[in-house]
């Protein structure tokens, strides 16, 4: 097995997915990806599900699941990983009424229980983060920042996003140097160099993606996740573009 390898994360494929999750699937396997990170399964059953991906050659990389969902039937959730294949759940958004200063401790203290929980049974809980986190909090951390250095690092590992630190004004290869040793999935992004900042795909913006793939095997990254959360292209075409671009600089490093 290469020692990273390069996934999309399905939420790119939302509208293709819920009306052809098997082809939207096959599809994902001939442009070339290793795997996926799911955001839902379309009323899939995850032993069919892991027989379609064990058929066309994919790995559950990991699965975005809501913090509702993890507080409320993580037991579940574990199971559903284990049949998958899959080694992450990650926690991947907070709502708009989620974000105050009390809200990200009780966050903090949930993290840190569930991913001593997951850990114990060979699985890692990662932190999807947005821009929102980047704002600061009280103590003049970033929340994101607390939210890394108040839960044991065992226990809670990072998904940096690449775009959304961006976005913030942040440095995304020096959030690699920070979260070293701590981010074993990165949603790869870029960012269009005018003022209005739309997504953009990989190669096509100012994002210095070079740089952070650089910090890839110091930070101990295992999957680089494409993701394009909206594209004036296709879908397809979108992804195939930044595999393509991943791909040529991946090999550029051997």
């Amino acid at each position: 097995m290469k020692t990273t390898q390069v996934a999309v994360q399905m939420y790119t494929l939302r509208e293709e997915s819920q009306k052809d999750f098997a082809g939207t699937l096959r599809k994902v396997a001939e442009l070339g990806f290793d795997g996926v990170e799911f955001a839902g399964y379309e009323g899939w059953n995850v032993n069919e599900l892991k027989e379609l991906l064990d058929e066309l050659g994919l790995q559950a990389a990991a699965s975005h699941v809501p913090l509702e969902e993890l507080e409320s039937n993580l037991g579940q959730v574990i199971e559903n990983q284990k049949i998958l294949g899959s080694g992450y759940i990650v926690c991947p958004y907070l709502m708009p009424e989620q974000r105050t200063e009390e809200d990200y401790q009780k966050l903090i203290r949930f993290l840190d229980e569930a991913g001593e929980i997951c850990r114990g049974e060979g699985l890692t809980l990662c932190y999807h983060h947005h821009d929102f986190e980047l704002e600061c909090m009280n103590d003049g951390r970033q929340a994101l920042q607390a939210i890394y250095e108040d839960t044991k690092e065992e226990n809670v590992k990072a998904e940096l996003d690449i775009y959304w630190l961006a976005k913030a004004g942040e440095k995304p290869a020096e959030w690699m140097e920070r979260c070293t040793n701590r981010t074993p999935l990165v949603h790869l992004k870029d960012m269009t160099k005018d003022k209005e900042q739309f997504f953009a795909e990989l190669g096509t913006g100012g994002v210095d993606i070079d740089s952070v793939l650089e910090k890839g095997k110091e930070a101990g990254v295992h999957w680089w996740i494409i993701e394009q959360d909206m594209s004036r292209l296709t879908p397809y075409e979108s992804i195939e573009i930044s595999i393509n671009y991943l791909r040529k600089l991946l090999l550029k490093k051997g």
